[in-house]
């Protein structure tokens, strides 16, 4: 190895202490900026790393970094920090946004991510990591990045949808985040909403499904929340013109609630999972 090779090895130790996931973008970015232009020094510098245990390939494009001392067969890389670079844009959601939180009732191994172009979805170390698409309804008003914040981990940038945006979202995609007693108790462990955003989603969306289950929800929560007539009032009058299930691909017997239009599973309406305690 030269002594211009060395010096670049040095600097890149840099480099991967500030970044724990890093993609090749990253790592081209930051050698384009001292110097080192020529794309096959760069890939030489990453293959002598991932070889050397300084660099963990995740997939294609995606690395994660190794502390000195420890072993790149067992050191335990950061999930959420993997879904959040698993595409440019990628923004973390549903119940991996209620984990990030710290809202998650359980602890899963599956992590979700919303994004433009989402990846094929990977699974890594026992993790397994879905892509979802934006919904259209928000592209087509251009309204992708509400409620999405910025957030730090471990000194690294990440976007997460806040907490409105997750309610609407697990409940307008029951799919990605468990089952309903998984839902209900994560949600409940939410103590306050900012009912005008909550409104001004559900208006987005514009999901009348999805509005009767926030109304239906709020309005089982309505003392815990706090939750005024006239947000309930607005959303009885976004509901299905027709009875709709809770989930249209779990439909099973329930009880119908006239007030929503919505067919509640009785273990939900009942919240049955409380007579186990």
């Amino acid at each position: 190895m030269n002594i211009c090779h060395k010096w670049a090895v040095m600097k890149l130790r840099a480099f991967f202490r500030n970044h724990p996931v890093f993609t090749v973008e990253d790592l081209a970015g930051f050698l384009s900026s001292d110097g080192t232009h020529n794309l096959r020094t760069q890939e030489s510098l990453l293959t002598y790393h991932v070889k050397a245990g300084n660099v963990i390939r995740v997939r294609r494009g995606l690395y994660a970094s190794v502390p000195p001392g420890a072993s790149a067969e067992t050191y335990p890389v950061d999930p959420f920090l993997l879904v959040a670079r698993m595409a440019k844009d990628a923004v973390l959601s549903h119940h991996t946004a209620l984990e990030f939180h710290g809202k998650a009732y359980s602890v899963f191994e599956r992590f979700t991510y919303l994004s433009s172009k989402p990846m094929s979805p990977i699974t890594f170390r026992a993790h397994y990591f879905k892509g979802v698409s934006l919904p259209k309804a928000l592209v087509k008003q251009k309204a992708v990045s509400f409620d999405v914040i910025k957030a730090d981990r471990s000194g690294m940038a990440i976007s997460v949808t806040g907490l409105e945006r997750t309610f609407l979202d697990v409940l307008n995609r029951p799919d990605l985040t468990g089952s309903w007693e998984e839902i209900w108790r994560s949600l409940e462990s939410i103590e306050y909403f900012d009912l005008d955003k909550v409104a001004t989603y559900v208006d987005l969306l514009g999901n009348a499904t999805t509005a009767a289950k926030v109304g239906f929800f709020l309005e089982q929560h309505k003392e815990a929340l706090m939750v005024d007539e006239t947000y309930l009032k607005t959303l009885r009058e976004r509901r299905p013109h027709q009875p709709h299930y809770l989930e249209r691909s779990r439909r099973k017997e329930g009880r119908f609630v006239a007030a929503w239009n919505l067919v509640v599973p009785k273990e939900v309406y009942g919240k049955s999972w409380e007579e186990q305690l």
